[in-house]
């Protein structure tokens, strides 16, 4: 008989216990297995040398943090039972699981506008299956159809579990203390007034920091510039991969990634064929990062010169300012790159080019965070805040970036 009621030592809460044996189960299972071989920062290692850490381990955070909150929900009287804390439970353990390799990478590159929660409701639903329908409740609580629509915002919103795991967990492995979040005082607020969230005003300047927290982390860590230059140079790897073997090109690269590379794949695809999904599941960093190790050597110039520049981390020159870059400038980097490593306009496209990334530090609307005061009133925290302007700060911030080979002056 196995021992499912296990105990796992987390480096950022300490010992973390797994209290159902059918999280047991689900955490030994292949598919959430492979999450250990996915980074939860993609490349930003590059930058912070020791943000290393999986969504394997921000998942079981996570799930920790939903124990904690409903916990602390249950003492101040509010009903949850047994079969819904297991079914938030698995909800946020498995919020992820549909995450392909390096972070947001395979979304933009390999695959046509398949996105994570996407695939992890696809892959719920085929757990659901196979564990004769164990996961049902779960499901609910994660798409949001769940009669309690509090235990949703605790997987998805935005204050909820999965948020307050990354920015504590992603702070402690890059060493960014900007991102430090209090979130114990954050857990010890937390209450539900029509079956919405909301935070005890006490616990009002916690809140604060936790979005403040998120903003710099993100332009720190998440948007910081040689992150998105590495990340943007791997989406062109990958596209030119697929490129060439959708052209008929001999490739190397495991089986897992050449189903992605040789073929369109779209949501139709996962839906019509449960082959897609089984490849899906296979894929993970390794796929990506061996394959770029012999490409290095490649006879294709662009997918060589692109590979050489992510493995070897010989990355671009990026700049970034506040308004779009003059046209003529990118131009002339383009016809630049051209004439130096003889290639056409389209593969110099590979080798220079321009975006925007925008950051919300907060967003104003339906899913807001919500302050309760002590006479029963609840109010958003952007009109609640004495401290920040965040109905300002909910504007998006705007950077545009160019990215081009150094030494092209």
């Amino acid at each position: 008989m196995v021992n499912k009621r296990k105990i796992l030592n987390d480096p950022v809460y300490g010992f973390i216990s797994i209290p159902d044996g059918l999280l047991f189960d689900l955490i030994e299972h292949p598919w959430f297995q492979r999450l250990r071989r996915i980074k939860q920062l993609g490349l930003s290692h590059l930058v912070y040398p020791g943000a290393l850490h999986t969504r394997f381990h921000h998942s079981l955070g996570a799930m920790y943090l939903m124990k904690r909150a409903i916990e602390e929900l249950r003492s101040k009287g509010h009903e949850i039972t047994k079969e819904e804390a297991l079914a938030s439970y698995v909800a946020i353990l498995l919020h992820d699981i549909g995450h392909g390799p390096y972070s947001h990478t395979l979304e933009h590159s390999i695959a046509d506008g398949v996105n994570h929660e996407y695939l992890s409701k696809l892959l719920m639903m085929r757990l659901n299956d196979e564990f004769g329908g164990k996961l049902t409740e779960a499901i609910q609580v994660f798409d949001g159809t769940h009669p309690k629509a509090f235990l949703h915002k605790l997987v998805s919103s935005q204050l909820d579990m999965d948020r307050l795991d990354y920015l504590k967990r992603d702070s402690f492995f890059s060493g960014v203390s900007e991102g430090t979040v209090n979130y114990e005082r954050i857990l010890n607020m937390l209450d539900v007034v029509d079956d919405n969230l909301v935070i005890e005003a006490k616990g009002i300047y916690s809140v604060e920091k936790f979005i403040m927290a998120r903003r710099l982390m993100y332009w720190q860590v998440y948007l910081h510039k040689t992150v998105l230059v590495a990340e943007h140079t791997l989406m062109h790897v990958l596209r030119r991969a697929k490129e060439l073997r959708m052209q008929g090109s001999e490739l190397f690269a495991t089986p897992a990634l050449d189903y992605f590379l040789k073929q369109h794949v779209t949501k139709e695809l996962f839906l019509q064929d449960e082959h897609a999904l089984t490849m899906f599941t296979l894929l993970d960093d390794f796929d990506i990062f061996t394959s770029m190790k012999v490409w290095i050597t490649h006879p294709d110039k662009v997918l060589r010169l692109l590979s050489q520049s992510v493995v070897n981390r010989r990355l671009f020159k990026i700049e970034m300012q506040g308004e779009p870059f003059d046209q003529q400038l990118i131009l002339e980097k383009h016809s630049r790159v051209m004439e130096k490593w003889g290639l056409t306009d389209k593969e110099a496209d590979n080798f220079v080019f321009s975006d925007s990334t925008s950051n919300y530090m907060y967003h104003l609307g339906s899913d807001n965070i919500n302050i309760l005061f002590k006479d029963g009133t609840v109010m958003d925290i952007a009109e609640a805040s004495d401290q920040l302007n965040i109905s300002l700060l909910a504007k998006p911030t705007t950077k545009y970036f160019l990215c081009y080979p150094k030494g092209l002056g």
